[in-house]
């Protein structure tokens, strides 16, 4: 009985995992299909082909009504949008899975962010390991009639995070974000 359950269980979670999968990148997904299918041997990815697949440049935002905006996911799945930081342009990742808005050493300095080597004394982990970061304040961020201020964010080293990423605490002072259909609506 116990094995039946740990077995129910795993194909539950396993069915859970399928939807997240492709969300994060359909073409991948697609490629396991057609090789699990039986596909012609030319037509199949291999993993270093769909790894080595690089973002497009950041997807231009559909300004809806109001202060909404929609963006199209790239070939990856990803939200890479030209967004406003201080007044200057950054090309930026929504991340969901970032707790706040990172940016590195050299994106801090070009937005007006002035930093010591002292100021990095907090410790976080990133998906390359534990690094050192500097916790700021950024004054203004906007992508489209949508505007936040006062957000809390981390700076980095440039070797720990090449880009930018917008995370939590810029997307939890929206009115609302959800992705349906490849798209990705922030709404205030």
């Amino acid at each position: 009985m116990l094995r039946q359950l740990i077995i129910l269980g795993v194909c539950a979670g396993t069915s859970m995992l399928i939807p997240i999968a492709y969300q994060s990148n359909p073409q991948a997904f697609h490629a396991l299909l057609q090789s699990g299918a039986g596909g012609d041997s030319q037509e199949r990815a291999t993993p270093a082909a769909i790894n080595t697949v690089r973002p497009k440049t950041p997807v231009q935002p559909e300004t809806l009504t109001g202060r909404m905006v929609r963006l199209a996911a790239d070939e990856r799945g990803h939200f890479l949008a030209d967004f406003k930081l201080n007044g200057r342009k950054v090309e930026a990742l929504v991340d969901t899975g970032a707790t706040t808005v990172a940016i590195n050493a050299s994106t801090a300095r070009r937005i007006g962010i002035s930093l010591k080597s002292s100021d990095f004394r907090h410790s976080v982990n990133t998906a390359n390991g534990e690094t050192r970061a500097a916790a700021v304040m950024i004054d203004r961020i906007e992508i489209g009639r949508v505007h936040v201020e006062n957000i809390q964010a981390v700076v980095l080293d440039d070797k720990a995070l090449s880009g930018t990423l917008i995370g939590m605490s810029f997307l939890k002072r929206l009115g609302k974000f959800e992705i349906e259909n490849g798209t990705l609506l922030l709404a205030q």
